[in-house]
């Protein structure tokens, strides 16, 4: 475990994440993102963007590629409703030998190696949480510890990214926080042939018959604006597959049902045109 030292106290630092995500939609997506991070001056600042979207709809895709394509050490933080300010900075814990030993939360760990951090889901913390990221969003860039008194500067090269989904189950932003994390770009449902690319690069081993089938199920479904997005296309299809090698028919039989086994009676309306 690799360990740095700041102001006499030891922190062990989070690993970086390898992720097997390729981003197959939208380029002029993956260079809005890029362009938001850029540095143009020596008193320019990155910004702080937000991917705001539907569930499944490849907002983490996207920023891990954006990440990757700079060369950066990636570094995620899953947000949840429970998540607290030491959760995010840094957390104490009783090393083998009893002591108190210090860990680097992923965030702290991207801002000391210059690394990027994913914070997904963010709109899923309270403002409590978010508060104590206010100072490294904006030119202060900086978090305080209040478990070991120490304050971390991010490196230069550090970057985040927000992601943020669309749905009801999730916290109102706080204003002095929504103006910190700009610009906001918007990720939708991709077309057609973009989510045939992505069924494509996801399930290799599957048939343009299949592929076909889920990617016409999938543009009906958001023509009637529902949720279902390409990820469930994705898990739709490998289903019916997996049925295919254990039974033996055919699988044009089988996606109806992998269809109500995924996401419930209800989708089997969009069968059909």
């Amino acid at each position: 475990m690799e360990t740095v030292t700041l102001d006499g106290i030891n922190l062990n630092l989070a690993r970086p994440v390898e992720l097997h995500l390729q981003w197959v939609g939208q380029q002029e997506l993956l260079r809005q993102l890029l362009a938001a991070w850029m540095v143009i001056d020596k008193r320019d600042i990155p910004f702080n963007p937000r991917l705001i979207g539907k569930p499944g709809v490849g907002k983490t895709t996207l920023a891990y590629a954006a990440a990757r394509s700079l060369g950066r050490e990636v570094y995620l933080y899953q947000a949840t409703m429970d998540t607290r300010p030491e959760d995010l900075i840094i957390t104490p814990v009783i090393g083998p030998d009893g002591t108190i030993q210090y860990s680097a939360s992923s965030l702290v760990t991207a801002m000391l190696k210059g690394g990027v951090l994913i914070l997904d889901e963010g709109n899923r913390m309270s403002e409590k949480a978010w508060a104590s990221l206010a100072p490294l969003l904006d030119d202060r860039r900086y978090v305080e510890s209040i478990v070991t008194g120490l304050r971390v500067r991010a490196k230069e090269e550090f970057r985040i990214v927000v992601t943020m989904n669309e749905d009801s189950s999730t916290f109102e932003v706080p204003e002095y926080i929504h103006s910190r994390l700009q610009p906001q770009i918007y990720i939708d449902f991709p077309e057609a042939e973009e989510e045939l690319q992505i069924l494509k690069e996801n399930l290799p081993f599957a048939g343009k018959k299949i592929l076909d089938y889920v990617v016409g199920f999938l543009q009906r479904a958001h023509s009637a604006d529902e949720l279902y997005s390409v990820r469930d296309g994705i898990n739709i299809a490998r289903y019916a597959l997996k049925m295919m090698h254990a039974t033996g028919r055919d699988p044009k039989e089988l996606l109806p049902l992998a269809v109500e086994r995924i996401l419930g009676e209800e989708a089997l309306r969009y069968l059909t045109e």
